[in-house]
């Protein structure tokens, strides 16, 4: 006979029934004992073997073979790897399994071969065992029907909650994490009080989940919707101490190998985002977790702090999924239901346990009532015996004299002539009255559900006694998010940027104050390429960077990396979509003035450019010279010839960033120099081969916008066009020249002179361009 049937029927069915055997049989486990299958035979192997806590360990190859011969028909490393793991105490909060050898690190490292390694039971997991012989669980089959296995154990202990479960099926994922024992004994007694109480109340007793490698949970909004829902997520950090000039990690987050958060740490520091760490060391040894991250002098432990959580895996994400099998379905459940499910299992253990005990007390106590019945009519007992011709006739005729049953006479027969004494005759009656007591005790613990659940709350308050112990990983209610501006330390930098393009963020206190006219020190590494920008700002700043074809990006400040004064930079096309030269740096904080290479201005409101981001917004039709904030009520602007105009602020009119603006000054062929709007009384010129002076305001007279204005420097062969005038803002100038030398100076040394004048000799290397700091 031919069967056929449709492919994709087929396809289905089986694929159903590969994922069901998946989900059942290898991946999830039972909420009761919160166990996989192979985990459940690894314990059950161990016990038929003897392994317990006071016995000697015996080899794991042993253990491992005696597992697969009779219960898992599957490969020796998934079996080893599961022993290996119960017996990791950086893997589960309360070992069940105590490893004799190398059984891995924290580090990653794996553990030795089974043939090195020994292995026994650990008393907690006796717990999970003890009364199987009572027949408190079902027995199935073995995968040959040769023997018969544990469906589930009895377990004494909430295993699922206090060592937690990881597991990925066919379509779904569990994520248990692990609990302190006494945390859940606490509220396994608060529910079985009372089984109305709330997750919420339940949190009263369970603070948070408490993982073996200790750490810190951040917020408990997330531990709020796992135990309401079964699903959340909590952020772990590690634990951090600050001693003299490093900071030492104590604990890292679950899971997480040692060595990696080493190599992360070594990897930024050599890639200069911990700037203000020398060195990262692993001094971890048997007492416990030490890695030194020994800072420099000066850092901002607050920074690289948030900067180890930000960038290396010292702040992880634990998604919480409370997936098990309940009836040998898969389910979510929040964390009452999963306390429920184990005391329903409890519950159902101590029945058939009490079951089992009432059962053989009825059994003993038969026998008893025999022999009791015998030793009071010993000799008559005794006559029948002698006068037997065989024991089957002996048995018959104490049946018919003394109405015994045939278990009774059988125990009578082979009573040894030991129960004859007066002392073994008390001791029979002594055990009849007790097994009298304990078949009332029994009988009463079965009719009454109340005194199940004193049995549990005993058991919880024994277990809490035995194997409690305090919380391991703290709970910080709440905390703020880390953001970018964490990462940073607050400060004064100087932002430096060559007509390439390449940026770099540099500390001021690298350039200390030398003498007028000196060469300076190399202030950026260049190839074929020369300095452009340099600007002091706070490295919080958002920056306003616009370029000589007239558009506008935004940037932080904190984003170009902050580098030595002889590297090179990034080039900050890799921050932003440029195109053309960048001619001003500036944060965003006041309203701007553009003056364009044809000599028109405009004043435009600094909110036009809010939406200045990577790819850049329109800020002038046409070509940029100059671009500087508002920060004071004169304008003044002065060309390469030595030519300079100064005009009230007030005359520019305010236009969008689509204007060309008005006419701020005549050039006749002269090109524009440098721009300021700024308050103050002297003004500083410099010129392209390194000369410069120092002017009264007062000199320049007050024009309108639109003049040719008046001479500024008198320039010559020797001095070279003018290339900055600005006020004088502080008394310390950082000067850069083309080949890329800097020279910090006091502004105070440079002489006064008056406008017709060529200055003196500042700088030895020339300017490119300068700022004061």
């Amino acid at each position: 006979m031919e069967l056929s049937k449709e492919l994709s029927d087929e396809i289905k069915s089986s694929y159903l029934d590969y994922a069901m055997s998946v989900i059942i049989g290898r991946a999830l486990p039972d909420v009761r004992d919160g166990l996989k299958p192979v985990q459940r035979r690894i314990l059950y192997s161990m016990y038929e073997m003897g392994l317990f806590s006071n016995k000697p360990f015996r080899k794991s190859a042993r253990i491992v073979g005696d597992v697969l011969g009779k219960y898992h028909p599957h490969g020796d490393a998934a079996v080893y790897e599961t022993l290996v793991r119960m017996a990791q105490d950086f893997n589960m909060r309360y070992p069940l399994i105590e490893g004799h050898g190398n059984f891995g690190s924290i580090d990653g490292d794996e553990a030795a071969a089974m043939r090195y390694t020994e292995a026994r039971l650990t008393k907690i997991a006796e717990e999970m065992l003890k009364d199987i012989e009572k027949n408190t669980v079902d027995f199935t089959p073995n995968f040959d029907g040769s023997l018969k296995e544990p469906s589930v154990l009895p377990s004494r202990i909430p295993n699922l909650l206090i060592n937690g479960s990881s597991g990925i099926a066919v379509g779904m994922t569990t994520n248990i994490p692990p609990h302190n024992i006494s945390e859940i004994c606490d509220a396994i007694i608060a529910y079985i009080n009372n089984e109305e109480i709330s997750v919420r109340e339940l949190m009263k007793y369970v603070k948070a989940p408490d993982f073996p490698t200790g750490g810190v949970i951040v917020g408990v909004d997330g531990i709020i919707q796992a135990y309401e829902t079964g699903k959340g997520k909590i952020v772990l950090r590690g634990k951090v101490e600050v001693e003299k000039n490093a900071i030492i990690i104590k604990e890292i987050p679950y899971q997480l190998k040692k060595s990696k958060i080493v190599e992360k740490i070594a990897e930024l520091i050599a890639d200069g985002k911990l700037e203000d760490v020398k060195t990262v060391r692993d001094e971890s040894d048997r007492e416990g977790i030490r890695i030194v991250v020994e800072l420099k002098q000066n850092a901002n432990v607050e920074v690289v702090i948030n900067k180890l959580f930000f960038y290396t895996p010292l702040q992880t994400t634990f998604s919480i999924v409370c997936l098990a099998l309940v009836n040998n379905r898969p389910r979510i459940l929040n964390l009452k239901e999963l306390i429920a499910e184990f005391v329903n299992h409890r519950r159902e253990i101590i029945k058939r346990r009490t079951e089992y005990e009432l059962k053989k007390a009825e059994e003993r106590i038969h026998i008893v009532e025999g022999l009791k019945k015998a030793l009071e009519d010993i000799d008559k007992v005794v006559e029948i015996i002698k006068l037997s011709k065989s024991p089957d006739f002996a048995k018959k005729r104490l049946i018919e004299n003394f109405n015994f049953s045939e278990k009774q006479s059988e125990a009578i027969l082979q009573m040894r002539l030991q129960k004859l004494t007066s002392i073994e005759m008390e001791s029979v009656k002594k055990e009849y009255e007790e097994l009298k007591k304990k078949i009332k005790e029994l009988s009463e613990i079965l009719s009454s559900p109340k005194k199940i659940d004193s049995i549990i709350v005993n058991d919880m308050i024994e277990i809490k006694e035995k194997y409690g112990d305090k919380r391991k990983t703290d709970v910080v209610i709440k905390a703020d998010e880390i953001n970018a501006e964490d990462l940073v330390t607050e400060e004064d930098n100087l932002i430096l940027i060559t007509k390439n393009n390449f940026a770099k963020r540099m500390d001021i206190s690298s350039f200390k104050i030398q003498r007028r006219g000196g060469v300076g020190i190399i202030g950026i590494s260049l190839k074929d390429d020369s300095p452009n920008i340099l600007a002091k700002v706070n490295s919080l700043d958002r920056l306003l960077i616009f370029t000589k074809n007239g558009r506008a990006y935004s940037l932080n400040a904190y984003e170009i990396p902050k580098q030595d004064r002889t590297s090179r930079g990034i080039n900050l096309k890799n921050l932003l979509n440029i195109s053309d030269e960048i001619v001003a740096v500036l944060p965003y904080e006041s309203d701007v003035i553009i003056l364009t290479e044809d000599g028109h201005i405009k004043l435009v409101n600094v909110e036009e450019f809010k939406n200045a981001k990577k790819f850049g917004i329109v800020a002038s039709p046409t070509r940029i010279a100059c671009v500087k904030p508002l920060k004071g009520k004169e304008v003044i602007i002065s060309t390469k010839r030595g030519r300079l105009v100064r005009f009230k602020a007030e005359e520019i009119p305010e236009y969008g960033r689509n204007a060309k603006g008005v006419k701020a000054i005549t050039l006749n062929g002269d090109e524009i120099a440098w721009m300021d709007c700024y308050n103050g009384e002297k003004i500083l010129s410099l010129t392209k081969k390194g000369y410069g002076k120092i002017t009264d305001l007062k000199q320049y007279r007050l024009t309108s916008r639109g003049a040719k204005g008046v001479l500024n420097y008198r320039i010559n062969e020797k001095t070279g066009e003018v290339v900055f005038t600005e006020v004088v803002k502080s008394d310390t100038l950082l000067i850069i020249s083309e080949d890329g030398y800097a020279l910090a100076l006091n502004s105070n040394d440079i002489p006064k002179k008056g406008r017709n004048t060529s200055g003196v000799i500042v700088s030895k290397k020339g300017v490119k361009t300068a700022t004061f700091i």
